[in-house]
């Protein structure tokens, strides 16, 4: 047995070598990602940045517990409160105090455009410790010193420059320079100036044991005391890696599953495809005295050597790109700046084993076909095939779309948000394809005869054999077919989804937004200046609301914390510059006692009270005053300022008064902006400002998994019509000794090619315009009203790559086996 697989193997070396490189390529890609999947179970270590020479660091507690029958549950607020003035008296008498109080502070230099800075008390810079590196401290008001970077050539000591801060537009004079430390760029003010500019205490630096300082707060104080490690909590956004990590995991996973995914289908399509060609070897086996158990071993025993070479050589690539992969997802701006790979070796053990039982999967579902092949099979000479598909694969297909259809169905009428999720909507059209891959030798010939319908007729002779030899050859025309259809459906459905959500998002944000002109945080994040907010104020002619984006949080069933965004807002201003979608209730009848909430609330008749705590972590009852659709999620909570939890102005939406002069009031605004270096931008700008960009995260992560389904599918468009031309030679010596040129034999096998490429395209389409009708489905019953998004584009190109592939590997394996005599051709066996 193992002299036949060897001699096997080495008389059908293209068949292997095929089937090899398609379940490397399929481990490397898998190993690659699984390498970078697992760098993001951990985030990097970074130690105390603000306060790394600080003893003790004293600040709000930055987190809400709350005490369930099932225990403690947590979450981070969204407005930390500030250190209160008792708390700082009580904890000076335990020693030395230093108050941090943190700001916008923006730098113009006379040389250089605005520079996004942070503002501090000088005395708290030794707890980084910042150093002086030249002149000296601040000593007035009107002075400053400033961070500089690794150069140390942006300012210096002496510079006039302007500082903007939320109590106004400043010309101050840096006295000296500190270097930068990397986490921030800062200015440092005086104690007085600072304290008047922002009077909230952000953290206080005790210098002072931290047992005594946690027994003079008490259990109750709402206060955190960090020491050691802990006082990284304190830094700027502390949690920024772990977060930008939550991305990139969710990235990594589902670039995995879908590699796993096309890698098992390309896999289980070609050890097929090899099986259905091996037919007339498996004949005269079975008619010299094999029986049906030996050729089966003899399939599964060569499947074992093919998967464990191939693995190994996968395992080994992956682990050769993995790094590039990293790199790369940092250059992008996919992962943080200090992602890195690090020791672990599961996943290159895991991709192993997966290539492995891939491999002996596919081989055992085609060994059974193998060891059903009759003796007679030795005296087929014809290409045509019949009885593509057993009873069993007609069960599993048709169970398989079964679901792929009913689970939609289920959740359109239970929870269509669900579908809108990305976890969804990437794993559910797998389903659908499978069962489409699965009755592709059933679909083949139809949609075959249906696309050269036109082609046969034209003069000549090359659309007619196009069509007879797609509808007679269904193995090799569905194997084709398979990955084709696989990438098509994943390209049209992933980019068609998100471009359709991103469109229901946009019609939703201009169908919510009334106002004419609508004033937000720019590049720099800054929000508007309170200056900016008293001006627009004064135009005449001008309806300006303001409001803040905070969060509420609700205990759902006794266990589960869940913290929804919320805005404050004046409903009275609100009514003016909005058109929200209510369900219930009135946006009028909001007040300091009311929410509104949207329908995914559990609690969501109006009147009712609910229980909330706060972007600060107060805890309240509110009436729900009215009540929002659904939408596609951006719908969310409305309070009043008086429940924002801290927050600050971060939105400003004005609206023409009827009557008035547009003219004017669009001046008037854009003059105080620039009195202010507020930017003041129409809606149709704010619209188009704030949609998707070509180098959205989400655009670019789609364009990585869609390049691995793609290289997936251009290894198995170029194994499968490799193994078939070779199989065909002496198909196409008898079309030359009929008189065909060898040019025209190459058109037609290019054809031939390009048509099956079309039916895969074909297949693809039908189930990505499935899925895109589902999530418009979904749309349409959480109330968004908005078309489908079909990213033809993007289709083109797959299409056209996988055109173009396999029309090339078709033709370089036939014209170089047109070179032999093609008398000698014809008289070829096996």
């Amino acid at each position: 047995m193992l002299t036949h697989v060897r001699s096997g193997m080495r008389r059908r070396w293209v068949t292997f070598v095929g089937s090899f490189v398609a379940l490397a390529l399929g481990v490397g890609l898998m190993a690659a990602t699984g390498l970078a999947l697992a760098a993001t179970f951990g985030a990097p270590e970074r130690g105390p940045e603000r306060f790394a020479a600080a003893p003790v660091v004293v600040r709000a507690t930055d987190h809400l517990r709350v005490d369930t029958p099932t225990g403690t549950r947590s979450k981070p607020l969204r407005h930390p409160g500030p250190v209160r003035a008792p708390i700082a008296d009580r904890l000076a008498a335990l020693g030395r105090t230093v108050e941090d109080r943190t700001f916008p502070a923006d730098v113009t230099a006379p040389s250089t455009g605005p520079d996004a800075r942070v503002g501090h008390p000088w005395p708290v810079a030794a707890a980084a410790p910042y150093r002086l590196t030249s002149g000296r401290p601040p000593a007035a008001p009107g002075e400053v010193v400033v961070t500089t970077g690794p150069g140390g050539d942006r300012l210096r000591t002496g510079d006039r420059v302007r500082v903007r801060t939320p109590a106004g537009n400043g010309l101050r004079t840096v006295v000296g320079t500190v270097a930068g430390r990397g986490f921030e760029d800062a200015v440092f003010f005086t104690r007085d100036e600072a304290a008047r500019i922002s009077p909230a205490i952000d953290a206080l630096v005790v210098h002072a044991d931290a047992t005594a300082v946690r027994r003079a707060l008490g259990p109750d104080s709402g206060m955190d005391v960090l020491t050691g490690h802990d006082r990284r909590r304190a830094d700027p956004d502390p949690d920024r890696d772990a977060r930008a990590l939550v991305s990139v995991n969710a990235l990594l996973g589902t670039a995995a599953g879908i590699t796993l995914f096309v890698s098992a289908a390309v896999v289980a399509s070609t050890f097929s495809f090899a099986v259905a060609a091996r037919r007339r070897e498996f004949g005269l086996l079975r008619t010299v005295g094999a029986t049906p158990g030996q050729l089966r071993r003899a399939v599964c025993a060569e499947a074992v050597v093919i998967g464990v070479l191939a693995s190994a050589a996968g395992a080994w690539l992956g682990a050769r790109a993995a790094p590039l992969l990293v790199g790369r997802m940092a250059e992008a701006g996919l992962a943080p700046p200090g992602f890195a790979l690090g020791d672990a070796s599961w996943p290159l053990h895991t991709a192993f084993w997966t290539g492995v039982s891939v491999a002996t999967a596919a081989a055992l579902v085609s060994c059974h076909r193998a060891g059903r092949t009759a003796p007679t099979e030795a005296l087929r000479e014809a290409a045509v095939d019949s009885r593509v598909m057993p009873v069993s694969r007609w069960a599993t297909a048709l169970l398989v779309l079964l679901a792929g259809v009913g689970l939609p169905a289920l959740a359109l009428a239970v929870d269509p948000g669900d579908l809108l999720g990305r976890k969804s909507y990437v794993t559910r059209p797998m389903l659908l394809i499978v069962g489409c891959a699965l009755l592709a030798p059933v679909l083949v010939r139809p949609v075959a005869r249906l696309l050269t319908w036109p082609p046969a007729r034209l003069p000549g002779a090359t659309g007619v054999l196009v069509r007879e030899n797609t509808a007679a050859g269904v193995r090799r025309t569905a194997a084709v077919a398979a990955p084709v259809l696989i990438t098509v459906a994943l390209a049209a459905t992933l980019t068609g989804t998100v471009a359709t959500l991103e469109e229901a998002r946009a019609t939703e944000a201009r169908t919510a937004t009334t106002a004419d002109f609508v004033v937000t945080p720019g590049p720099r994040g800054r929000p508007p200046a309170p200056a900016f907010v008293e001006a627009a104020r004064s135009v005449e002619g001008a309806v300006v609301s303001v409001s803040r984006s905070t969060a509420v949080t609700v205990l759902e069933e006794d266990t589960a914390l869940v913290t929804s965004e919320a805005r404050a807002v004046d409903p009275v201003r609100l009514a003016a510059v909005s058109d929200l979608p209510v369900t219930a209730g009135r946006l009028a009848d909001l007040d300091d006692d009311a929410i509104v909430v949207n329908e995914e609330w559990l609690t969501t008749r109006v009147g009712d009270r609910v229980t909330v705590w706060l972007g600060d972590g107060r805890r309240t009852s509110l009436r729900i005053a009215a009540v929002l659709a659904t939408g596609t999620g951006d719908n969310g909570v409305y309070v009043t300022p008086r429940n924002a939890g801290g927050a600050s102005v971060d939105r400003i939406d004005i609206k023409v008064a009827e009557g008035a002069d547009r003219r004017a009031v669009a001046a008037a605004l854009h003059t105080a902006g620039a009195a202010t270096d507020t930017r003041v931008t129409t809606r149709a700008a704010w619209l188009a400002a704030n949609g998707p960009g070509p180098d959205d995260p989400t655009r670019t992560g789609l364009r990585m998994i869609l390049g691995i389904a793609l290289l997936c599918t251009a290894t198995a468009l170029a194994n499968t019509l490799v193994m078939a031309t070779s199989d065909r030679v002496r198909d196409l010596a008898v079309l030359r000794l009929a008189g065909a040129t060898t040019a025209q034999v190459l058109r037609l096998v290019a054809a031939e090619a390009v048509v099956a490429v079309g039916v895969g395209a074909a297949l693809g389409g039908g189930v990505a315009a499935v899925n895109l009708l589902v999530v418009r489905g979904a749309l349409a019953l959480l109330g968004v009203t908005s078309g489908i998004v079909v990213p033809w584009g993007t289709l083109g190109l797959v299409v056209a790559a996988a055109a173009l592939l396999a029309a090339l590997a078709a033709v370089l394996p036939a014209s170089l086996a047109l070179r032999t005599r093609p008398v000698e051709l014809a008289g070829a066996r096996e």
